[in-house]
C-alpha cells in the first residue's frame, strides 16, 4: 500500500509526460487525476492505521549507496508524522489535479502540465517518506526542480522564466546550507540514517566543530545549517524573495506549492529532526526569531498588495512564520497542526482566487474587480470560509491551530518568547485586515471593470467541487483533530515520530494560559475585520487618503521592504559587473589577445604582410637582392673598420 501511495503519482507523470501526445490531453488528465485520488484514499487509510492502529513500518526498496562508511538505502519510513504529510500532500494534490482539468482547459500543453504536477507530488512524497537524510535531500531537490518547471510552465512569458530562475537560485542558497548540515551530521555520527542519528544525538551535546575557523557548538551549528535549507524552501525572511514571484505560474501551481508541497517541506524537516533541535536551544531561539519576524513582515507587505494571488502568497509566508514559531518553541505537534489546517484553507484561497481570475478573464488586480458576489456566489462563499479559517474565526480550523501557536509563544521559555508572542499577535490583526480587504474589494461594492463584470460567470464543476471539498476541510480539520495535535492525545498519536525533551512541558502549559491571553487573538482578529470593513465598505476614501499622507511608508510596503532592490545592489549588480569584466577584459582582451587565439591572430597578420612581398615580378626580386647585397657589404665594411 505504501509503495502505491508514493509511486502512483510517478506512474501518472510518466504516462502523461511520455505518451501525452499519443493518447491526448483528456486521457492524460484523467490518468494522473485518478492515480492521485487513489493515492489520496490510500493515504487516509494509512493515516488511520499508523496514527490510531500503531502500525508503523519501514520498507526497504533498494540499495542506493554503499561506499565505505556511507550506507544509504531507498527506504520508506511510515510513522505518524509521515502519515500526516501523506494525507496533506495527496489530498490537496488530488483536488488541484481535478481543479486543473477545468482551469487549464484551453491550454494546448495540458499533458506536460499534468505530468509536472504529478512529478511535484511524487518528489514531495519521496521527501516525507525518507528514512535517511540523503533520500530526504533527493526529494528536497526534486520539489525544487518541479517548482522550476511549473513556475516557468508558460515559458513564452519572460516574467515566468525570470520567476522560475529566481526560485531555483534562491533555493540553491538555502540548499547549500542544508547540504553542509548533512555533511556535518555524517562527519560526527558516521551515518545519515535517521534512527542512528537520533540515537547518537545526545552524545553530541557539548561537542564542538571547527567551522570557518571558529569553534562552534556542533548541534547548534548542524541545526542552523539544516534550518538554512528550511528558510529557502519555506520562504522565511532573507530567503523569501522568490515566493511572490512564483505567482507567475498557473494558479493551480500556486495552490500546490503554497499549500501542500514545497513550502511545507522546511516545517516538516524541522519536525522530523526534532530530536536534534530539542538538544540545541540556541538554534531554537533562531528558529522562533526568524519565524516571528517573517510572520510580521509578510503581513505588513500583504496590507497594500493589489494582485489577488500575491496577497494570498504573502499570507502563506506569514503563516509559515507561525509554524516555525511553534517549532522554535518546542511545540512541534502544534506547528504540524497548523501545517495540516493551513493546507486546506490556503489551497481553498488560491483555487478560489483562480476561480475569480477565470471569471474575470485572467484579470488579477483587485482594484479592477468589485461586485462579484452575485456573479460567482459559490466562489464567494467558499472564499469567505477560507478567509474565516485563515484569520482564526472561532470554530474554524485556523482558530484552533493558530491560537495554539500564539499560546505556545506566550508560555515558551525561549528568550525570544515575548518577541514572538507580540509579533504573532500583531500579525493576527494585520492578517484579518488584508484578508477581508481582498474579500471586500473583490466581491463587494461596485464593479470597476464593467465589461469584465458583465461577462463574469461561475467556474465549471471540475473547479467548484475542489472548492467545496476544501471549504469543508477548512472547518472540519480543526476541532476533530485538536486532541491528537495539541491535546492530551499527542503522545499516543505521534509516539516516537516527534521527540519532546524531558523538560519540554509546553503542550501542557498552553492549556493553562490566562483567560485574557486566550482571548487576545480573537479580539485582534475582530479589530482587523472591523477596520477592513470600515475602510473598504463604509469609507473607501480613507485608504486613498492614508496612502497619500504616508506616501513613504506606503511605497516601502508596496515595494516589499525593498528586499529585491537591496539584494540587487549587494549581490546582483556586483556579480554582473564581475561577469562582464571577466568576459570583456579577462576573456576578450587577455585570453583572446595573448592566448592561443591571440598568437595565431598575430601570426596571421605577419604572414599576410609577408605574402604582400611575393609580387611575382622579376625586377622586384632583383631590387630586393640588390638591397640585401648592399646591406651585407655595408656591414662588412664597418665591421672591418672596427
Amino acid at each position: 500500500m505504501y509503495q502505491a501511495i508514493v509511486f502512483l503519482p510517478l506512474l501518472g507523470c510518466l504516462i502523461a509526460g511520455l505518451f501525452g501526445r499519443l493518447i491526448g490531453a483528456r486521457p492524460s488528465e484523467l490518468v494522473t487525476t485518478l492515480f492521485l485520488f487513489a493515492s489520496m484514499v490510500l493515504s487516509w487509510i494509512a493515516f488511520a492505521r499508523v496514527g490510531f492502529g500503531h502500525q508503523e513500518a519501514r520498507i526497504v526498496l533498494a540499495t542506493f549507496i554503499h561506499s565505505g562508511d556511507l550506507r544509504v538505502d531507498w527506504a520508506l519510513r511510515v510513522d505518524a508524522l509521515t502519515a500526516v504529510m501523506l494525507v496533506v500532500v495527496t489530498t490537496v494534490s488530488a483536488l488541484v489535479h481535478l481543479y486543473s482539468i477545468g482551469y487549464m482547459e484551453e491550454d494546448p500543453h495540458r499533458p506536460r502540465f499534468f505530468s509536472y504536477l504529478s512529478l511535484f507530488t511524487f518528489a514531495m512524497l519521496v521527501l516525507v517518506t525518507a528514512d535517511n537524510l540523503v533520500q530526504l535531500y533527493v526529494g528536497w531537490e526534486g520539489v525544487g526542480l518541479a517548482s522550476y518547471l511549473l513556475i516557468g510552465f508558460w515559458y513564452h512569458k519572460p516574467e515566468a522564466n525570470a520567476a522560475a530562475i529566481k526560485a531555483f537560485v534562491v533555493n540553491r542558497v538555502g540548499d547549500f546550507g542544508f547540504a553542509l548540515g548533512i555533511f556535518a551530521v555524517f562527519m560526527l555520527v558516521g551515518s545519515v540514517d535517521l534512527d542512528t542519528i537520533f540515537a547518537q544525538a545526545p552524545a553530541l551535546t557539548g561537542r564542538s566543530i571547527n567551522f570557518l575557523g571558529i569553534q562552534a557548538d556542533a548541534l547548534t551549528l548542524i541545526c542552523l545549517l539544516l534550518f538554512m535549507g528550511a528558510m529557502g524552501k519555506s520562504a522565511q525572511i532573507l530567503l523569501h524573495t522568490w515566493l511572490p514571484d512564483a505567482m507567475e505560474g498557473p494558479t493551480p501551481v500556486s495552490a500546490l506549492i503554497h499549500a501542500a508541497t514545497m513550502v511545507t517541506a522546511g516545517v516538516f524537516m524541522v519536525a522530523r529532526l526534532s530530536p536534534l533541535f530539542e538538544l540545541a536551544p540556541g538554534a531554537q531561539n533562531v528558529v522562533i526569531f526568524i519565524g516571528a519576524t517573517t510572520a510580521f513582515v509578510a503581513a505588513t507587505i500583504g496590507l497594500v498588495q493589489n494582485d489577488i494571488k500575491r496577497i494570498v502568497a504573502y499570507s502563506t509566508m506569514s503563516q509559515l512564520g507561525y509554524m516555525f514559531v511553534a517549532m522554535g518553541a518546542g511545540a512541534y505537534s502544534v506547528g504540524m497542526f497548523h501545517l495540516f489546517t493551513h493546507a486546506f484553507f490556503k489551497a481553498l484561497l488560491f483555487l478560489g482566487s483562480g476561480s475569480v481570475i477565470h471569471a474575470m478573464h485572467h484579470e488579477q488586480d483587485i482594484r479592477r474587480m468589485g461586485g462579484l458576489r452575485t456573479k460567482i456566489p459559490f466562489t464567494y462563499w467558499t472564499m469567505v470560509i477560507g478567509t474565516l479559517a485563515l484569520t482564526g474565526f472561532p470554530l474554524t480550523a485556523g482558530f484552533y491551530s493558530k491560537d495554539a501557536i500564539i499560546e505556545a509563544a506566550y508560555v515558551s521559555r525561549s528568550p525570544m518568547a515575548l518577541y514572538a508572542f507580540l509579533l504573532t499577535l500583531t500579525a493576527v490583526a494585520l492578517t484579518a485586515f488584508y484578508s477581508w480587504r481582498l474579500i471586500f474589494k473583490t466581491f463587494h461594492g461596485l464593479p470597476h471593470d464593467h465589461h469584465a463584470h458583465e461577462h463574469a460567470h461561475e467556474s465549471p464543476m471540475t473547479m467548484l467541487i475542489p472548492l467545496g471539498a476544501l471549504a469543508a476541510g477548512s472547518i472540519l480539520s480543526g476541532y476533530p483533530f485538536f486532541g491528537i495535535f495539541a491535546g492530551h492525545g499527542v503522545g499516543e498519536f505521534f509516539r516516537e515520530s516527534l521527540r519532546f525533551g524531558p523538560g519540554n512541558t509546553i503542550l501542557d502549559a498552553i492549556h493553562h494560559v490566562p483567560w485574557y491571553v486566550a482571548l487576545e487573538p480573537p479580539v485582534m482578529m475582530l479589530v482587523g475585520l472591523l477596520l477592513a470593513y470600515y475602510f473598504y465598505v463604509r469609507r473607501p476614501d480613507i485608504p486613498v487618503a492614508l496612502a497619500r499622507r504616508h506616501e513613504g511608508l506606503y511605497k516601502f510596503l508596496l515595494n516589499k521592504w525593498y528586499f529585491d532592490e537591496l539584494y540587487d545592489f549587494i549581490f546582483v549588480r556586483p556579480a554582473m559587473w564581475l561577469g562582464r569584466t571577466l568576459w570583456k577584459r579577462g576573456d576578450g582582451w587577455l585570453i583572446d589577445g595573448f592566448g592561443p587565439d591571440g598568437v595565431s591572430a598575430r601570426v596571421l597578420d605577419v604572414t599576410r604582410g609577408v605574402v604582400r612581398l611575393q609580387t611575382g615580378y622579376l625586377y622586384h626580386y632583383a631590387f630586393a637582392m640588390m638591397i640585401g647585397v648592399a646591406v651585407i657589404v655595408t656591414w662588412f665594411m664597418f665591421a672591418g673598420v672596427r
